[in-house]
């Protein structure tokens, strides 16, 4: 029986249950429906549209795709890419090639399933199996219905360490049967390979597909034994080797997270185990509750109150801060560097992360979604489930049980970038400016603020910054 595989956010052949379950009842198709970029449309009645997939997000994607085709036509196969809709695509691929069934993986997201409920009413009587492959868990393991998921990450992990245990990540076959030529006629090709116009700043080069992916896997743990310091150095700022920086191949599905948990176990068992090899377990893990958090609850998680009981006040939309804030032009240096960061390579450090969106939805006063949205278009990590959980998280409309989270930004600055050189790196302009006043600029008088070509802070100082404010910088003489 010839049967469909539809790729989607699994792009890799290592640990891949879906493809194993496709491959058990005889020849398999490959296929991934390369659909046209599209805006999102007015975002919440603010007439802002955004693109839902940025220019770094479709490098990282097209790397990616061309990576998953060249593993393929090494076992045999091959990748059949259209580029239309899959519940047009599929059915007549189907009728073409004989395909009795269409296997899946299973995605977190709302609008995931409904892509998923498309294509099954446009297969008509073809079974579609949609198979759990990229959590670390299976819904069957979980030690409580989803309907009763823990409220919190704490109740979560405690419960999942105590009683489950991670299925073992499955090899990559090493032969497939080759496609039909009825379904290489369908195949529209993939665009070029792009070439990747790196920012000269950027201190990592992240580079889409499964073979770079295990790469980075494979420096982080075993050629730099990076793992060993991870718990000390994860709010770092500048390098390649702060973080473990794994979560762009996660989010495409190149990676499998067991694969990665199953390394960190036997760099456990072989190096070292100690506070850092568990503690990236356990960001493993907030994914992991970030995508049943997502599973459970359907489209509440993208409503401005979230999954929270509360009923929050809904801030009136501001074009002028939302647009300062995008392009990294708020006047405070600690917010603009990391999203001139994020704009110039699309990725961001976690502590960036929480900072820039506090300031967004607490200082700025802005709905958290638009936030978001910027984000899925930016970041070459974008995960509906981590994104828009975090995000919620951060607003008070998500998981923890307080009412949002407030990061001090400008102290934040000062404890995590002491010398200023992360906002120097994104904001040369600072570098005339003694380190002690790199993160306050907006205290020098107008025309040396301009003479330097920095922005004013786009609202008053809040008030819980005042015990962090400096004394008035001055320029550093030649």
């Amino acid at each position: 029986m010839t049967t469909l595989l539809w790729f989607r956010q699994d792009l890799r052949l290592d640990d891949h249950p879906a493809l194993w379950r496709a491959c058990a009842d005889g020849p398999v198709i490959p296929v991934y429906c390369l659909t046209p970029v599209t805006d999102t449309g007015p975002l919440y009645d603010t007439g802002v549209s955004l693109a839902r997939c940025g220019a770094h997000r479709r490098r990282f994607l097209l790397e990616a795709l061309h990576d998953l085709r060249s593993a393929l036509r090494a076992c045999g196969s091959d990748l059949v890419v259209v580029n239309e809709p899959p519940e047009q695509a599929l059915p007549r691929l189907a009728d073409a090639t004989g395909a009795r069934r269409l296997v899946t993986t299973q995605q977190p997201g709302t609008e995931e399933a409904a892509q998923v409920e498309a294509v099954r009413q446009a297969m008509g009587h073809l079974p579609v199996d949609e198979v759990e492959n990229d959590g670390l868990f299976r819904r069957a393991q979980l030690p409580f219905p989803l309907a009763r998921l823990p409220g919190t990450f704490t109740r979560f992990r405690k419960s999942v360490e105590e009683n489950v245990d991670m299925d073992p990540p499955l090899l990559a076959p090493e032969k497939l049967p080759p496609i039909p030529a009825t379904a290489s006629a369908f195949d529209q090709g993939l665009p070029e390979r792009p070439t990747a116009d790196l920012d000269p700043r950027a201190a990592f080069h992240f580079q889409g597909g499964e073979q770079a992916g295990r790469a980075r896997l494979r420096h982080y743990l075993w050629d730099s034994e990076a793992l060993r310091d991870y718990k000390q150095t994860r709010n770092g700022l500048l390098g390649a080797d702060y973080s473990s920086k794994l979560s762009p191949w996660l989010a495409l599905g190149c990676l499998s997270p067991r694969r990665l948990v199953s390394e960190v176990r036997r760099f456990e068992r072989e190096v070292i185990a100690n506070d850092s090899t568990y503690w990236l377990i356990f960001e493993v893990l907030w994914r992991e509750y970030f995508r049943w958090v997502a599973g459970r609850s359907g489209t509440r998680l993208f409503g401005f109150n979230g999954i929270s009981e509360r009923r929050l006040p809904e801030p009136p939309f501001n074009a002028e801060r939302f647009q300062r804030w995008c392009e990294g032009r708020t006047g405070l240096p600690f917010v603009d560097a990391n999203m001139h960061e994020l704009n110039a390579t699309g990725f961001m450090s976690n502590r960036g992360r929480q900072n820039v969106a506090s300031f967004l939805i607490h200082d700025l006063a802005m709905d958290w979604r638009l936030g978001a949205a910027w984000f899925e278009q930016q970041l070459i990590d974008y995960d509906v489930a981590s994104n828009w959980g975090n995000w919620a998280y951060i607003a008070g409309a998500g998981t923890d049980p307080r009412q949002g989270r407030w990061f001090n930004v400008l102290n934040q600055a000062q404890r995590y970038d002491p010398q200023g050189d992360y906002v120097c790196h994104w904001i040369p302009e600072l570098e005339t400016l003694e380190a002690s006043h790199r993160h306050t600029p907006f205290l020098l008088p107008t025309h040396q603020r301009t003479a330097l070509g920095l922005p004013d802070l786009v609202i008053p100082p809040p008030r819980g910054w005042h015990n962090d404010l400096n004394t008035r910088p001055q320029q550093r003489k030649a």
